[in-house]
């Protein structure tokens, strides 16, 4: 698995100078318009909770590496209404009709978000417990480069506005960076002994996440300009009436 994991960590260098992720180091923009993607993360988000349950985790199993990834689940299955908790806390909690909700979530905005959960079933229920493992880390580093930024703009919002954000802060990082696979699950992940054939299909599922998240990280950027620019013109428009 050492070759495997080698490929995780190169993929993630790749992965980590995504433009989303340099849009979100852009000193020019504050911290809230680099954070201006978050309500589109809403049906992934949600539904990962429900990956890790009803699709990762196997309980009448007993392979060993499938009880590794079980463990995982029971640490990744609770984390969304943190994310709710931070759409509340950064006003994006707005009162709209059902329908108005439904259509956002469903619209073409959000299409990347709400495949991705589907796609990275479809992998995991065709895979082994071992090629699960591999699934899950290529997963895990997507999210490591993700949260490392947010958790530093998450601590000047908090500092500058006196709130608390559990998801995108440091209390989530620092879970997310501590658990499952880490320590000495990560050394047993290290030593597993694969064939040829299973490396093989180890390193095309790694390489699917990676393709996968490449997608969704080019959506939440093309909503985060729209909604910068849909706010330009709005601070425009009221200036323009207020000097009227």
């Amino acid at each position: 698995m050492r070759t495997v994991m080698r490929a995780i960590f190169e993929a993630k260098r790749v992965y980590a100078k995504r433009p989303l992720f340099e849009f979100m180091r852009d000193e020019t923009l504050s911290p809230r318009e680099r954070l201006a993607f978050f309500p589109c993360m809403a049906p992934f988000i949600l539904a990962f909770g429900d990956l890790n349950k009803y699709v990762m985790r196997d309980e009448a199993s007993t392979d060993k590496h499938q009880q590794l990834v079980n463990k995982h689940t029971y640490e990744d299955d609770h984390h969304w209404p943190w994310y709710l908790e931070d759409l509340t806390a950064l006003g994006f909690d707005r009162t709209a009709a059902t329908t108005q909700t439904l259509m956002f979530l469903y619209s073409d905005r959000t299409s990347v978000n709400r495949m991705l959960m589907p796609k990275l079933s479809h992998l995991l229920y065709d895979a082994t417990p071992v090629e699960r493992l591999a699934i899950i880390e290529a997963i895990e580093e997507t999210g490591n480069v993700l949260f490392s930024l947010t958790a530093a703009l998450a601590r000047r919002i908090e500092a500058e506005e006196h709130i608390t954000l559990r998801y995108l802060g440091d209390f989530h990082f620092q879970l997310e960076t501590g658990h499952a696979m880490s320590g000495e699950d990560h050394r047993e992940l290290a030593e597993i002994a694969l064939n040829d054939a299973q490396r093989a299909r180890c390193l095309t599922h790694v390489a699917r996440v990676f393709e996968y998240f490449n997608e969704w990280t080019d959506e939440l950027l093309t909503f985060a300009n729209a909604e910068i620019d849909a706010s330009a013109l709005q601070a425009g428009a009221d200036l323009l009436q207020k000097r009227a």
